[in-house]
């Protein structure tokens, strides 16, 4: 990996690590269904233009119902769920949680495809999930906010959104392996901004949200979302999927640092100590770490 890809893959990480940021930011003012609704459009408005540029919507004409399903299963429904998470979450919180999608992406092939994972994954996995039971364990506190959602509502939110990240990993794998990434990208957003479009409408907050939280909302749109997957998909194309996976390492980091820049969230050594075990096992069950080879 040379120095331009590896500072292309922290920006990656400082942008998706933002996310969290900006979902707490305007979470309350606009309310999840209509801050999705601006981020898929935003992300779709961005990216449709490129996919004709590209001369690859014929791919999103061809394959557009299994496209539809990843928008709906790997983008909507996740962000729903972790817009809900943000009210009671801090951010950093949010993402070390959301660094556990690659274990059960793992978990998913296992069960659904049969692609049983070997020992050293195997390890990976329990230690990743290990990590989860330990950190939700100690932050599941039942009595809701102001907002009506307790913690341990979000925490089953982060984790639900994860496990459909995990089925929209595999389903892709197996139904559009052979179509154009960034059609993918794009027709998942225009889709979920279709199916969505009605809900944040009847939703939409009747006090208009604050210029911070719609500043926070186009930046998740654009930069945490748009670019975010176009950079994503160039490291893909230049250095192979298991480098640019590597993203998923650096996330919690600048999460956790932004929510304590921006919103005074520190972390606290429980949560860092969660995050160093369920990175370990996202590391060994993904492949990024692997066992050393046996000498004959």
């Amino acid at each position: 990996m040379s120095g331009r890809q590896a500072a292309e893959l922290l920006l990656l990480g400082a942008l998706w690590g933002a996310s969290f940021l900006f979902m707490r930011m305007g979470a309350a003012d606009f309310g999840p269904a209509a801050l999705v609704f601006v981020r898929v459009a935003g992300a779709a408005a961005l990216l449709l233009p490129l996919l004709m540029w590209r001369g690859q919507l014929g791919d999103l004409r061809r394959h557009w119902k299994g496209i539809a399903l990843v928008g709906v299963v790997n983008s909507m429904l996740p962000f729903l769920l972790f817009t809900v998470a943000a009210f009671a979450l801090s951010a950093g919180l949010m993402s070390v949680f959301n660094a556990t999608a690659p274990v059960w992406g793992a978990l998913v092939a296992w069960v659904w495809l049969g692609q049983r994972p070997g020992a050293v994954r195997l390890w990976g996995l329990g230690l990743g999930l290990a990590g989860v039971i330990g950190l939700a364990w100690g932050k599941a506190e039942f009595k809701a906010g102001d907002s009506g959602i307790s913690p341990a509502l979000g925490i089953a939110a982060c984790l639900l959104a994860t496990v459909l990240y995990g089925v929209g990993a595999n389903f892709i794998r197996e139904r559009l392996a052979g179509v154009a990434p960034m059609a993918v990208a794009a027709g998942s957003q225009l889709a979920a901004t279709l199916v969505l479009a009605l809900p944040a409408w009847w939703l939409w907050p009747a006090v208009a949200p604050s210029a911070q939280s719609w500043a926070g909302a186009l930046a998740l749109a654009f930069a945490c979302t748009g670019l975010a997957y176009l950079l994503f998909f160039r490291l893909i194309a230049q250095t192979g999927a298991a480098s640019a996976m590597s993203v998923t390492l650096l996330i919690p980091g600048f999460a956790m640092l932004w929510g304590w820049l921006w919103l005074d969230e520190a972390p606290t050594l429980q949560m860092l100590t969660g995050c160093a075990v369920i990175l370990a096992g996202t590391a060994l069950s993904t492949g990024l770490i692997k066992a050393p080879a046996r000498r004959r």
